[in-house]
């Protein structure tokens, strides 16, 4: 008996590679020497298609797969993937929400600590040996400060939680109040800004979000104000960012997201208020073994019973 055709858009783990083997016959599509010849040949063969947030699958990409019924995604984002057009052909797209959330929160609290308390700058003064010199400058308290939330589903409740052992009040800013919720309810982005001391950004990316945080949300954050970036590196206008940063209009951000993975603005380098990582909130082995096991979860789930577990 045939095993069904799934086609993979990029690496992931080999250890993904091989238990999605061990169940389908799977066409690695970044190792082919003619990626546009091998789909003309063979694009109706598949089924399925494996993809990651930051591979992604793009409207060109599904035109090439006329047969193909689901999308199974690694990450919790989806703007690089055709949704709507995937959704209009009666394709199931899923990705891997919510195993990652405390991981993602973690490091949200670990940006707050970091740029407050300049632990990164700290490391690099003292390995300088300027200590020897003198001592460093003061960092800002963490505790009892406020925390405003730009997107409050399950990563942003994460870090909410989490700051209740700082003592920290928490606002947040959705485009509908979340039912139910502990927190208060900020509709007006700019004044969730002006309250907060540290905004924290956990809201998806794609055209909604694109530049929501502008040079007049990091101004109304101000000279004091912190900007921690786990959702999409689109949410900020990263040229307004860096002149924030640079001319002394906003105190510090912590980013673990960029707008052109992974090329960060060299203009960033550059500035010793800023936390730079390379894109690794999920990025612990007990999470993205999780994530992978996901994957793999609804790809059998579609193919046992015709839906995935976690669509979007």
């Amino acid at each position: 008996m045939s095993r069904p055709r799934v086609l993979q858009v990029g690496f992931l783990t080999e250890r993904f590679s091989s238990s999605l083997s061990a169940h389908y016959d799977v066409q690695p599509l970044w190792r082919q020497q003619d990626p546009d010849a091998f789909l003309l040949r063979h694009g109706g063969e598949f089924e399925a298609l494996v993809t990651a947030a930051r591979h992604g699958c793009p409207q060109a990409l599904l035109e090439r797969l006329p047969n193909v019924k689901a999308i199974c995604s690694f990450g919790v984002g989806f703007d690089s993937i055709a949704v709507d057009h995937a959704h209009e052909r009666g394709i199931q797209v899923s990705n891997t929400p919510d195993v990652l959330n405390q991981c993602v929160a973690d490091l949200a609290i670990g940006l707050i600590i970091d740029t407050a308390r300049r632990s990164v700058e700290a490391d690099r003064f003292t390995r300088a040996g300027k200590w020897l010199q003198g001592n460093f400058p003061l960092g800002r308290r963490v505790s009892g400060k406020n925390l405003g939330i730009v997107g409050l589903g399950g990563i942003g409740k994460e870090v909410a939680r989490r700051s209740s052992g700082f003592d920290m009040p928490v606002r947040y800013h959705n485009r509908h109040p979340v039912a139910d919720c502990l927190y208060q309810y900020e509709g007006d982005l700019l004044e969730l800004a002006r309250w907060a001391d540290f905004l924290v950004l956990c809201c998806p990316g794609g055209a909604a979000t694109h530049h929501l945080i502008s040079a007049e949300v990091l101004k109304a954050l101000g000279p004091d104000g912190i900007l921690i970036n786990l959702a999409r590196g689109s949410v900020v206008d990263e040229q307004a960012l860096v002149a924030a940063l640079g001319g002394g209009s906003l105190k510090a951000a912590g980013l673990d997201v960029y707008a052109d993975e992974p090329r960060v603005p060299e203009a960033l380098f550059e500035l010793p208020n800023v936390v730079l990582l390379p894109h690794i909130g999920s990025a612990t082995e007990e999470t993205r073994l999780q994530m992978e096991e996901l994957v793999l979860a609804n790809l059998h789930e579609f193919f046992a019973r015709g839906r995935v577990l976690t669509g979007v």
